[in-house]
């Protein structure tokens, strides 16, 4: 039997699935804490709450299992996973070497897309600044978020991309939660600009010390943040 073709747009793109729907509301629902840490509820309900029917729903949770969002549990419905600072370091390591790693990449680049790459990650470093001036932290955030996701997309690896948007996930709720206790925000404008200038210069081992460097920072920052302010499941 031929295999019904994909709905497309009147552009000729294929449509998100129903399935594909799900998966994003879901995901954006856990990342911003509308499922709170350690939410259970029967894929039903979490439909209900959608506005979705449930056999998407139910699709989208068994991916979002894969990504360490969420527990399936059988006859009992779905649990929003929650992370303990342990989860958080381990977390860190990873981001620590793919990170320098990703770093290196860009800096390697050929000259016309290293400078492009660096005038992106500048937009983002520009931005966060704006926002801390303006004293609007979810703004500074998103920007943040920008610039180290735009810095892992630029190295052209696919399966790095797709590792860091995974643990990019799973860290977004501590990142955001803890935003307000930092007080480091100068220090990551500065080292951004860092690892900018050496992805400019096209200085790979500088680009990668830098990044790794900034990130061993953050999570030195971070972590005692969680255990000094009781943060034991995000």
């Amino acid at each position: 039997m031929a295999r019904a073709k994909p709905a497309r747009t009147d552009d000729g793109e294929r449509r998100p699935s129903l399935v594909d729907d799900a998966y994003a509301a879901m995901k954006l629902a856990i990342r911003n804490s509308d499922f709170a840490p350690g939410y259970q509820a029967s894929e039903q309900e979490i439909a209900l709450r959608l506005g979705m029917s449930r056999t998407p729903v139910h699709e989208a949770a068994i991916r979002l299992q894969e990504d360490g969002l969420v527990r399936v549990l059988p006859r009992r419905g779905i649990l929003i996973c929650a992370l303990a600072p342990e989860d958080m370091r381990e977390i860190y390591d990873v981001i620590i070497a793919l990170e320098g790693q990703a770093a290196e990449r860009v800096a390697g680049l050929p000259a016309p897309e290293r400078l492009r790459a660096a005038d992106a990650l500048a937009a983002h470093t520009d931005a966060m600044a704006a926002a801390q001036t303006g004293g609007d932290l979810p703004a500074w955030g998103l920007a943040d978020e920008g610039f180290h996701r735009t810095l892992v997309e630029q190295a052209g690896n696919g399966r790095l991309i797709r590792i860091m948007q995974t643990i990019n996930d799973q860290s977004h709720r501590a990142r955001m939660l803890t935003l307000r206790l930092r007080q480091e925000l100068d220090a990551s404008v500065a080292e951004h600009r860092r690892i900018i200038a050496a992805i400019r210069e096209g200085d790979a081992p500088g680009a990668h010390r830098h990044a790794r460097e900034h990130r061993i920072r953050a999570r030195d920052n971070l972590l005692p943040l969680l255990e000094n302010f009781g943060l034991r499941h995000l």
